[in-house]
């Protein structure tokens, strides 16, 4: 399959898994994130929504929590967006 859909991409599964394990500490401060798209060259692309789209902090989460998590467990990622 040339154009596989989001939940078909071979490290959806695992980039899920990983912001399965911080989803609870961002819900908890009425936020959440999401999988936008994860580009040919494993570039993934995030979208925090809920409380943490507007949150001063949520830079800091972004680097802190949410990247660090998925680049130690996902090393294929290559790069990581925030999506507004």
């Amino acid at each position: 399959m040339n154009n596989p859909t989001l939940t078909e991409h071979a490290l959806f599964a695992k980039v899920e898994k990983a912001l399965g394990s911080i989803r609870p500490y961002l819900e908890a401060d009425g936020g959440n994130v999401r999988i936008v798209n994860i580009t040919a060259d494993n570039v993934l692309q995030l979208e925090l929504t809920g409380a943490c789209s507007s949150c001063s902090m949520s830079a800091m989460t972004f680097k802190a929590g949410i990247e660090d998590t998925v680049r130690r467990e996902v090393p294929e990622i290559n790069r990581i967006e925030a999506i507004a």
